[in-house]
């Protein structure tokens, strides 16, 4: 019958939900706490760029706010 897939698309779908779960916890391990953020367009970038001025350690995911800004 029709219901005898849903094992083997359980499975599938775990393999497919593991390596995203995984990157996610990686990133937050190294990167502080945070998500590592990917920048594909040029407006992201630059606010990213922006981050790491305003942080003062030289780290986009550092940035604290506005009390950093001189």
């Amino acid at each position: 019958m029709w219901f005898q897939i849903l094992p083997g698309l359980a499975v599938m779908g775990t393999c497919f939900i593991i390596p995203g779960v995984a990157t996610v916890c990686i990133h937050r391990l190294t990167n502080g706490g945070k998500e590592k953020r990917v920048a594909h367009f040029v407006c992201r970038w630059s606010l990213m760029g922006r981050n790491r001025l305003i942080s003062g350690v030289n780290h986009y995911y550092l940035s604290e706010g506005l009390e950093n800004i001189d």
